[in-house]
């Protein structure tokens, strides 16, 4: 009998690829290619080895799980969304801190918003795992930097042709008042936005599968966030996780971020394996 491999995939959108100028459309409104937001060095090769495992290990996959990241333009982590004390713009890669905004260093552009954000950032530093980080604007949702890298979405369609089946999307992030890294759950759920809440159907199909095998990026924030949510929730059970770690990257600058998860994934039992280990894998699943 076949065991329930299960394939998911953690944000693998063109705003967070290098892409190749070749592999870059153009915008009918400014004749202009369009560039990603937010990319991360080392994802564009990444895409390419995730398709490729896709294309040869198919009929081994049980089932595909990929999450999108899904923003407004108007963002708590978006410069759109900040003014520094002096008025200017809030340049990407800024940290801001509760105390920052107490000091009027930075306040939302909105006054009306200063105690909702406060509150936020609050709950944010209390639960330990990030501080505000002002992204540039990316993921918009409608817009080509939202979209799946060309060749996974190919190489998926095809496993959905050949195994008449679906591949699940999970988007996060729409919420413009919490950020949103984890597939899980936001980092300070919305007690009225249940899309931020612990997402219990994503854990469901993950527990009912024998392995889960985890791509994407990046590796030092939405897989890593996504990753350690699951594990804390599967216990003893986080065996069944196997991080690809040829199929993602951190963002740049932060590759001890990445480091740090890795060593801590271990540590709770989580697997690591590259993508030709797991084609391997998924081949010996097809021939049962």
């Amino acid at each position: 009998m076949k065991d329930r491999l299960h394939l998911l995939v953690i944000d693998p959108q063109n705003d967070f690829c290098d892409l190749p100028p070749e592999s870059l459309p153009i915008d009918a409104a400014t004749g202009r290619a369009r560039m990603p937001a937010l990319p991360v060095p080392g994802a564009h090769a990444d895409m390419l080895r995730l398709a490729q495992l896709i294309e040869r290990g198919r009929a081994g996959i049980a089932a595909i799980t990929v999450t999108l990241d899904s923003h407004h333009r108007y963002h708590v982590a978006h410069p759109t969304f900040w003014l520094a004390g002096d008025g200017g713009p809030v340049m990407p890669f800024t940290e801001i801190t509760a105390a920052d905004v107490r000091a009027a260093r930075f306040l939302p552009r909105e006054r009306a918003s200063k105690e909702r954000a406060l509150a936020y950032l609050d709950a944010l530093e209390a639960a330990g795992r990030y501080r505000l980080m002002v992204w540039p604007v990316h993921c918009e949702i409608g817009t080509w930097g939202h979209n799946v890298h060309d060749a996974v979405r190919t190489a998926y369609n095809r496993w959905e042709d050949a195994a008449l089946g679906v591949v699940a999307k999970i988007a996060k992030g729409s919420n413009p008042w919490t950020e949103h890294y984890s597939a899980v759950m936001a980092e300070v759920p919305d007690a009225a936005d249940p899309g931020t809440q612990e997402n219990r159907e994503l854990l469901a199909s993950l527990r009912a599968s024998d392995r889960v095998y985890i791509a994407g990026e990046a590796g030092s924030h939405c897989v890593k966030s996504t990753v350690e949510h699951i594990a804390e929730r599967l216990g003893s059970d986080a065996s069944k996780l196997v991080l690809i770690t040829d199929c993602m990257s951190p963002v740049q600058g932060f590759a001890a971020e990445q480091e740090e998860f890795f060593a801590r994934m271990r540590a709770a039992g989580v697997g690591f394996a590259q993508a030709s280990d797991v084609a391997q894998e998924l081949l010996v699943n097809a021939g049962r």
